[in-house]
C-alpha cells in the first residue's frame, strides 16, 4: 500500500468517484500549481467501495461550481497545521453561470456573443440545467 504523508496546510478532495479524479485535476488546472499537488486512484472506501482523492498543498481556492457539476458529493476538507478546519461536502449547483454551453444549436448564446450565461438546475437524477434564454435543458460537457 502506497502512504501519503499528511499536508500541513491546503486542501484534500476526498470521496472522488473512482475514476473521476482526473477529471477534476484537469478541470482545477491543477497542473499548473507550483506545489505539490498529489492525485490518488482507486483507493479502497468502506463508504464507496473504490474512490479517487486529491491532496493540494498550497493555499488554493477551488471552483466550487466546477468541482460541483464534475464530481458532486465530493467532500473539500480544509487543512492548516496538519489539522482540518472545515469540511465542505458539495451538491449539485443551483445557479450556474459562465461555465456551460447550451445544448440547443439554435439557442441564442450558440449564435452571439452572450456575457454571462446562466442556467438553472431543472433535474437533479439527470443532472439537467434550464438554458435561461432558450429555456432547453441541458447536460454540464466536460471538455
Amino acid at each position: 500500500m502506497i502512504n501519503v504523508s499528511k499536508i500541513k496546510k491546503g486542501i484534500v478532495l476526498d470521496h472522488i468517484e473512482s475514476g473521476r479524479g482526473h477529471v477534476l485535476y484537469n478541470a482545477l488546472k491543477l497542473a499548473e500549481v507550483e506545489d505539490p499537488v498529489v492525485l490518488m486512484q482507486n483507493i479502497n472506501s468502506t463508504s464507496m467501495g473504490k474512490k479517487d482523492l486529491i491532496k493540494i498543498e498550497t493555499d488554493f481556492n477551488p471552483d466550487f461550481t466546477v468541482l460541483g457539476l464534475i464530481s458532486p458529493h465530493t467532500t473539500v476538507n480544509f487543512i492548516e497545521d496538519g489539522n482540518r478546519v472545515k469540511k465542505l461536502r458539495l451538491e449539485l449547483p443551483e445557479k450556474v453561470e459562465g461555465i456551460m454551453k447550451c445544448g440547443n444549436p439554435r439557442c441564442i448564446s450558440n449564435i452571439e456573443k452572450v456575457e454571462s450565461h446562466r442556467f438553472t438546475l431543472a433535474n437533479e437524477d439527470t443532472k439537467e440545467y434550464r438554458c435561461e434564454y432558450c429555456d432547453s435543458l441541458t447536460t454540464y460537457e466536460e471538455e
